[in-house]
């Protein structure tokens, strides 16, 4: 972790932390205050975007190339298998943008907060100088949350939300179905191309041929450049987790404090205890065990 006092403050003893420096904020019983949600106007656009992309996609493959074929059973599987893939990347996508990574309680780092801490010699915890929060092990400070985040990896724009211990799950299943779809789409286009090489264009979509070409052309560019994009951030992802070290992390070349485990057990501590079909879904919130966040040996 970082050493530097500009960082971290380290509150050794409750009596370091004056009570004017953190007042909690007050109770609120609004249910809005329980939704997490990011107001950001770029994370907003990107969301937008993002979507826009997918139905675009939709709309070429469904009424551009799968509804005016002549295989009945091509189009009825193709179209299955895209809306499935293109439901769960949605599914994903909302998932990693609405929930809470990991955000630490802010303004926590009060004077009667760390005494009930009952802090043992040897133990600390530090104090967050930008949100007044207790820091607890391997979280970062987000500027654009505004939040101490536990295991933050990135921010994403994309999804609009922080990468972190809570919601990695689900961005990793975003550039996965993403990927899957874009792959997906590129060879449908393709094998869409040869029919209507072999077709006269008129008979081969219900739009024009100038109309078809544009379009298809369209989705293999935005395919392509999905598939590479998303591909590598899934690689990245899992390469993550498997060597138990956030993109943060490795960037700041951190020193390792935390105990080593398996690479096995890094997957199921990100998707779940025990392997089951739930580690594909985006509906199923994965269990990570109990830890306490804030105390910890130097």
């Amino acid at each position: 972790m970082l050493s530097s006092s500009r960082s971290r403050d380290i509150e050794r003893r409750a009596e370091y932390l004056q009570a004017h420096q953190c007042v909690p904020p007050p109770p609120s019983d609004s249910s809005m205050d329980r939704i997490w949600f990011i107001k950001d106007g770029c994370g907003l656009a990107c969301v937008i975007v993002t979507w826009m992309l997918i139905f675009y996609a939709e709309f070429v493959v469904v009424f551009v190339m799968l509804i005016p074929g002549k295989d009945l059973v091509y189009s009825i599987i193709n179209g299955i298998i895209f809306n499935a893939l293109a439901f769960l990347a949605l599914a994903s996508h909302t998932r990693a943008m609405l929930t809470d990574p990991g955000a630490v309680p802010k303004g926590n780092a009060t004077k009667e907060f760390i005494e009930s801490l009952q802090l043992k010699p040897g133990q600390v915890v530090y104090k967050c100088p930008k949100c007044c929060s207790i820091k607890p092990e391997r979280a970062h400070h987000c500027s654009v949350c505004k939040r101490c985040i536990r295991k933050m990896d990135h921010h994403c724009p994309w999804v609009n939300n922080c990468v972190g211990e809570n919601n990695q799950k689900y961005f990793v299943l975003f550039t996965m179905y993403i990927a899957l779809i874009s792959l997906h789409a590129l060879i449908m286009v393709c094998f869409h191309f040869l029919y209507c090489f072999e077709e006269e264009w008129l008979k081969c979509s219900s739009f024009s041929p100038p109309s078809t070409v544009i379009l298809l052309i369209l989705l293999c560019f935005e395919g392509l450049l999905f598939l590479i994009f998303t591909a590598v951030m899934f690689g990245t992802q899992v390469h993550s987790i498997c060597s138990d070290e956030t993109g943060i992390e490795q960037l700041k070349k951190e020193e390792r404090r935390w105990a080593k485990k398996t690479k096995w057990m890094n997957m199921k501590a990100v998707f779940g205890h025990p392997f089951s079909v739930e580690w594909l879904s985006p509906f199923a919130t994965p269990d990570q065990g109990k830890v306490d966040p804030y105390q910890y040996v130097v």
